[in-house]
């Protein structure tokens, strides 16, 4: 599993904080204490921490590499944002995100593309998140081909069915987890799929809980990277133990601290 942490992140209380007070000690440590629990990349996000996100993007980022040296995923909305950001990014860079709509992906395609950075694409366009998964199917073809068809490596590609807090759409965990499965059919190799983890459990009582049960879930119908935190120790070794399961590492008496 390819993890990305995503503490860095200015809807958090203490990175907005630090983020508006140019505060790199917290950024920094942040940066380092997840990469330590096993992150092999750091999400990086703004968020509503700053109305110059350009500016703050810049500054997260410069001090991220002072610290740490892992691949950064720029996480905008803004092309402009992420622009900036990826001129600045020492290892290959992931572009987080594009949606399915033409204009997005006119634009962040050739960026992907210019600065040799993967695209993480949300199986989503303007009419909004599909209810099934056939319908995100559809979507996910449409952008496999666009990225293939701009010269790029599939390998760069991470498909994202996108999960919705299950206490306001709880069907749709269900579909996302035969999107994984259905995604992995779309090209011979496969397009590389993701989630934002923490996004099924918001709002919810039982946060924790609810994550490690539905990455355990995703697991199983092939999900090879996601968004989260890996400093939740019981999500980390939840996590070990599914890929021990499913073959994916040799089981010892010790493997929770071998793979930690």
């Amino acid at each position: 599993m390819f993890i990305i942490g995503e503490r860095i992140n200015g809807m958090y209380k203490d990175v907005r904080k630090a983020i508006e007070s140019k505060d790199k000690e917290v950024i920094q440590n942040l940066a380092k204490l997840q990469v330590e629990a096993g992150a092999q990349a750091l999400d990086v996000n703004v968020g509503p921490a700053s109305s110059q996100p350009a500016e703050a993007i810049k500054w997260l980022i410069e001090v991220i590499q002072e610290e740490v040296d892992v691949p950064l995923a720029l996480d905008s909305t803004k092309p402009e944002v992420i622009k900036e950001g990826l001129k600045l990014v020492k290892n290959k860079a992931i572009i987080n995100s594009t949606s399915a709509d033409k204009e997005r992906l006119d634009i962040l395609i050739p960026l992907a593309k210019e600065y040799k950075a993967s695209l993480i694409a949300l199986t989503m366009d303007k009419k909004g998140i599909p209810r099934d998964s056939s319908q995100r199917c559809e979507l996910a073809a449409q952008i496999v081909t666009t990225f293939l068809e701009a010269g790029l490596s599939i390998e760069d590609l991470y498909l994202d069915p996108i999960i919705l807090p299950v206490n306001v759409a709880q069907p749709q965990a269900k579909e996302v987890l035969s999107s994984l499965r259905e995604f992995k059919l779309l090209y011979s190799p496969p397009p590389k799929t993701i989630i934002g983890l923490s996004n099924v459990s918001q709002g919810t009582k039982n946060r924790s809980l609810i994550n490690r049960t539905f990455l355990v879930m995703a697991c199983a119908c092939g999900l090879d990277s996601a968004i989260l935190d890996p400093l939740d120790k019981e999500l980390k070794s939840v996590l070990i133990t599914a890929e021990l399961l499913l073959n994916k590492i040799i089981y010892c008496d010790s493997y929770l601290d071998a793979c930690k």
